[in-house]
């Protein structure tokens, strides 16, 4: 197997921009692809909860990775969210992604029935690893209990990194407790174990984590990159203090529909405000009161200016 390592620091858990039948807009996507790693992020993560990966077709899923590829974009530091409740599909999927040069890919654990085994969730991995061994896979455990309903556990991971060396690489900590990022890191030496959110990144990193992959980077990569790179712990805490709040305010109003309408104002296109049902998107008022509070507490505008 590989073993090629994901750059560590700051991944965004990349918003698509769709349009109005809901099929994904590519040159939008494209262009905020392209200012995602010119402000901070060292990678992207498209298709997991705030690029609504679960909301899109696996034909949608293929176009936009192969538009990533297709038009120069580092797929060597993309982790793709390729995670289905069917084998076939997250095989299927898995398959594309690898072939336009993925890092990784980023696998929701099956979540439609809930409280499955141990051995049946060993089983579920085991066959998707077997059906892509000859692309030498490196697959992130995406651990999201309170929209799947289904955890990672650190023997459930022990058992599939014993049965597929240098496969199972790495982890998606959603769950928002630190303490679940740190038992992983400290289990598995070399672990390339990620925060859902950019409030730990820092943290994460000093642990010997590989950083954050979070919905809300797609806004406040800018100055979590600037936390990261920080060595005066007086600066440090200042912007620790910003980035909490910022998380604050965009996770109250909603994670995707708030990412997705303060980048509206910040890049004067409401068309960017557009979201997939179930989800709602906000109103342009709503949009406009948290673009207001990211500018209050961190500038934020400064960095969508061409």
């Amino acid at each position: 197997m590989t073993e090629k390592h994901a750059p560590k620091g700051v991944y965004a858990a990349v918003a698509t921009p769709v349009a109005t039948d809901f099929s994904p807009d590519l040159p939008r996507f494209l262009n905020h692809c392209r200012w995602l790693l010119s402000n901070g992020c060292v990678g992207l993560a498209p298709l997991g909860t705030t690029g609504e990966g679960n909301s899109l077709g696996l034909d949608d899923r293929r176009r936009i990775l192969d538009s990533m590829a297709q038009n120069g974009l580092p797929m060597d530091r993309v982790i793709a969210g390729t995670g289905s409740a069917s084998i076939d599909d997250a095989v299927e999927l898995s398959k594309f992604a690898l072939d336009t040069g993925v890092n990784g890919l980023l696998m929701l654990p099956p979540f439609y029935y809930k409280n499955p085994s141990e051995d049946g969730l060993f089983k579920f991995f085991a066959t998707v690893a077997e059906r892509l061994a000859e692309r030498s896979p490196r697959i992130f455990l995406y651990h999201f209990p309170q929209i799947s309903a289904v955890p990672f556990t650190v023997p459930l991971t022990a058992r599939l990194r014993e049965a597929f060396p240098g496969v199972f690489v790495g982890l998606k900590d959603s769950g928002g407790d630190f303490e679940t990022t740190r038992a992983f890191v400290e289990a598995f030496p070399g672990f390339e174990a990620f925060s859902g959110t950019e409030t730990f990144a820092a943290e994460n990193l000093a642990i010997g984590g590989w950083g954050c992959i979070s919905a809300t980077a797609n806004l406040t990569a800018p100055i979590v990159a600037r936390r990261i790179a920080e060595k005066d712990p007086g600066r440090q805490a200042e912007l620790d203090e910003k980035i909490n709040e910022l998380r604050s305010a965009i996770s109250s109003v909603h994670n995707i529909g708030g990412s997705k309408g303060a980048l509206s104002v910040f890049r004067r296109d409401p068309d960017w405000k557009r979201v997939i049902p179930p989800n709602a998107e906000i109103s342009f008022e709503k949009a406009s009161e948290l673009a207001q509070e990211l500018n209050r507490i961190a500038g934020l505008e400064q960095f969508f200016r061409s």
